[in-house]
Order: C-alpha cells, then sequence, then structure tokens
C-alpha cells in the first residue's frame, strides 16, 4: 500500500538519508509538524499516514508486518530506498517491524516510547467510546466532545482523538474506526520475528512519567537490536514529542547528527 506522505526539506535534497516520521494510533503524519518543521531546515524530512490514518487508504489488515511493509513500498516510490526511520508507539512498532524486515533499508532508527513486547488492552474503551459517538447531522465538536469525557477524562486527549472526526452531513470519521476496532489484538500486540534483528544504530526515547518502555523490557529489546541506547526525556508522558517539543528534538538532532554505533 502507498501510504499519504507530507513532504517538507531543502531543495535539492542534502545528500544523506532523508528523516522518516511515523505516528501512533489514532494519530497522523501532521502531529509531528512542529518537529518535521524543524528538522526539515537540514534534511529531507518525510511524515506518513499510516494506513487507516490520515489521508492514507483503509484497509482490514493491520498487522505491523503489513505496516512495515507499507512504511518500505511507500518511501521506494518517493525515491527514498533507506531513510533513518522515527516512530511513536504505533508507528515505533511498524519501524522496528521494518528495520527487522529489511535491515539494509534503515539507516538509523529511532522508537519513541515503546517497546517489541504485548501491551494489556487498553484502547478497547477508547475505541467503544468514539463508535458511541452520535453521527447525525448537525453534530458539533462540543457534542461529540462531551460523548467521550466518561472513558477519555482527559481534555487534551480528547482533543486528539477528535480531529480524526469529520463535521458535516452526515459526519464522519477519516481514520478506519471499524478496521482499528477490529484490530485492537494486532495493535496492541507484537508480530516480530524471533530470528531476526538490527543491528545498526538505534534509540529508544522514554517519557519521564511514561510506562510503555519498563527496565524489564530492555533484555527484549537488546536481543532484537543489540545497538539499542536508551534516553528518557523530562516532562513528557507517553505523547515525548508533543509534551516536550524542544526536548524530543533536542534527542533527534543528536541522534542523526552522531556517525557511529558507540
Amino acid at each position: 500500500m502507498i501510504l499519504h506522505a507530507i513532504e517538507l526539506g531543502p531543495s535539492p535534497a542534502p545528500e544523506p538519508a532523508p528523516i522518516v516520521l511515523l505516528h501512533g494510533l489514532f494519530g497522523q503524519a501532521r502531529n509531528f509538524g512542529q518537529i518535521q518543521r524543524a528538522l526539515a531546515q537540514r534534511w529531507r524530512v518525510i511524515a506518513l499516514d499510516m494506513r487507516n490514518h490520515g489521508a492514507s487508504p483503509h484497509d482490514a489488515d493491520m498487522r505491523y508486518g503489513t505496516m512495515a511493509e507499507d512504511v518500505l513500498e511507500t518511501l521506494v516510490a518517493l525515491g527514498a530506498p533507506r531513510a533513518a526511520v522515527i516512530g511513536h508507539s504505533m508507528g515505533g512498532k511498524a519501524a522496528m517491524r521494518a528495520a527487522l524486515l529489511r535491515p539494509q533499508a534503515i539507516e538509523r532508527l529511532l522508537v519513541s516510547d515503546i517497546a517489541p513486547v504485548i501491551y494489556p488492552p487498553h484502547n478497547h474503551p477508547i475505541v467503544a467510546a468514539l463508535r458511541a459517538v452520535p453521527m447525525h447531522d448537525g453534530l458539533t465538536r462540543a457534542e461529540a466532545d462531551a460523548a467521550l469525557v466518561d472513558a477519555v477524562p482527559d481534555a487534551a486527549v480528547r482533543a486528539f482523538l477528535l480531529q480524526n472526526l469529520r463535521l458535516g452531513t452526515p459526519p464522519d470519521w477519516r481514520i478506519g474506526l471499524d478496521e482499528i476496532a477490529a484490530s485492537l489484538s494486532d495493535l496492541e500486540g507484537w508480530d516480530g520475528p524471533a530470528d531476526a534483528t538490527y543491528a545498526g544504530r538505534t534509540l529508544f526515547v522514554a517519557g519521564e512519567t511514561s510506562t510503555y518502555i519498563r527496565q524489564e523490557d530492555r533484555p527484549t529489546i537488546r536481543t532484537l537490536f543489540p545497538a539499542a541506547r536508551f534516553v528518557t526525556v523530562k516532562h513528557a508522558g507517553h505523547w515525548v514529542h508533543a509534551d516536550n517539543p524542544a526536548g524530543f528534538l533536542a534527542v533527534v538532532e543528536a541522534f542523526m547528527n552522531a556517525t557511529a554505533i558507540r
């Protein structure tokens, strides 16, 4: 599947491999807007809408192996067969899977606040709440927001989710909500091959108040990514790039400027 892409950067593109940004569940490429614009001062930066998100096509298969193929196929189509890949949450798992599937295509890998492990099914109430929003003519964003309060008490998270709502006659969801609902076990799981490794430069970035990357996950991470290093961004939770953009950007720039695996 060819994914929708937002591209920024110098023209002509500089020699080093471009940077690719992969968003998380319920997100879209433009969530990285501030980060992408800053990085594009020096690098060609490609932000992708993952399948069933943003302006990319919808499909029932949301296994990480399939999403990794989407990313790799799209990059070849964009003339970027080798790239530095940065993925957050769901996008981080897709990025890891791409690195394990085709190591030669990934110049370096940054994984933001996710590990190659199975997580508890905490997205089910959110999906149920989104599906329960009354999609009638005349629906307002305030009404949709109120419908989500019980399941999603955090106003910032509700605003993030509601970026996927298209108001109109009738209103609808931009995301493939039915496809996502049917794929939650795949999205909260991990389908990485046990015998594959990625030896390239790899950085796992955690938010200071997040519990997505645990100390006990590190042996699993290092088995798959033997060069992995770890850094924590202060004043950030799971949405590291949104909670502390300056801190996240500093980490990314240092990672991109590094020239050797240490």
